[in-house]
Formats: C-alpha cells, sequence, structure tokens
C-alpha cells in the first residue's frame, strides 16, 4: 500500500507560499510534474474569481491556482495520481477527495482516481476577522470543474476493499 508523502513536507512548502502570499500579488508555487496536461489546461481556464469568500490570486507556475490575501486555497493540477490510502475519502459532486486532515485545520485533499490528479491545500484557520476557507464551499466549487478529469479509479467503503497479503 503507497502512502501520500507526508502532509508536514507538503505544509512546509504550501507555508512558505502562504506567508509569502500576504506581502505579493502573485503567490510564488512549483508547478507539478504533469502541470503541462491539456486536461489541467481545462481546469485551471475555469477556476473561478471567488472561491470560498476569498479572491483569486495571480500565481507564478503552470496548472496552479490561489484564493484569499493571505491565501487560504491553493490548487494544483498534474500531481501524481495517489494508490491505495487508509485516508478518509469524499465524494462531492462525483468527484472522490482523499482528505488529509493530520495538519488540522490545514488540509491537503487531493483527487482520487482522476489522472491528472488535483491537489489543494486548504487552510480553514479564521482570521481576526472570522474568514477563512470552508472545506465544504471549496469542494462544491472545483469538484464539477475537476470533474472533466478521466476517471480510472474509485474510493470504497472499507467493506468493500480487498485486504492486502
Amino acid at each position: 500500500m503507497r502512502v501520500l508523502p507526508s502532509l508536514a513536507a507538503f505544509g512546509l512548502a504550501a507555508v512558505a507560499a502562504l506567508g509569502l502570499a500576504g506581502c505579493t500579488s502573485t503567490v510564488d508555487l512549483d508547478p507539478a510534474e504533469a502541470a503541462n496536461d491539456p486536461q489541467c489546461a481545462e481546469i485551471t481556464s475555469h477556476l473561478p474569481d471567488t472561491l470560498s469568500g476569498q479572491p483569486r490570486r495571480w500565481t507564478d507556475a503552470q496548472a496552479t491556482g490561489a484564493w484569499g490575501e493571505p491565501t487560504r486555497v491553493l490548487l494544483t493540477c498534474g500531481v501524481e495520481p495517489p494508490g491505495p490510502t487508509t485516508l478518509r475519502c469524499q465524494s462531492v459532486a462525483g468527484v472522490d477527495w482523499i482528505v488529509d486532515d493530520s495538519d488540522a485545520p490545514r488540509f491537503r485533499i487531493t483527487t482520487f482516481g482522476r489522472t491528472p490528479a488535483v491537489e489543494i491545500y486548504l487552510d480553514t484557520t479564521a482570521d481576526e476577522d472570522g474568514n477563512g476557507a470552508s472545506s465544504r464551499d471549496v469542494l462544491d466549487a472545483l469538484s464539477p470543474i475537476v470533474s472533466v478529469l478521466p476517471v480510472d479509479g474509485e474510493c470504497l467503503d472499507r467493506a468493500e476493499a480487498t485486504p492486502a497479503p
């Protein structure tokens, strides 16, 4: 069973981007390995101007998106599709998402059974004005956009899963 990379490792890059994002109009991100996949262009060309009440920000990497000032949501298309995992899976508008909540209230949410995969780093921490990103709002808005990606798998209920030998 392959496990997703640690959220701590991902979080360091995302936190750095989040920290930089508060001081500049462009969010500094690295593109995913498969960012040049034409399906990612389809996704990023349909990203909303606002997401969970957060305004969209410019990014400097292909197939990415960012929202909020400071940044609350980061999206990267073209990440490696995750393999089997014991992390919680949530289906929204026909799209399965794996939710890594090990760094809550910051979450890494990755499509499952879609290639290329899309990964969202979501910070639900409320600022002094009570503004934060809602995971429900984010997934409700992005799932229909991501649903154009080809399906090559789906999450299974634990009772349906075949145990590893």
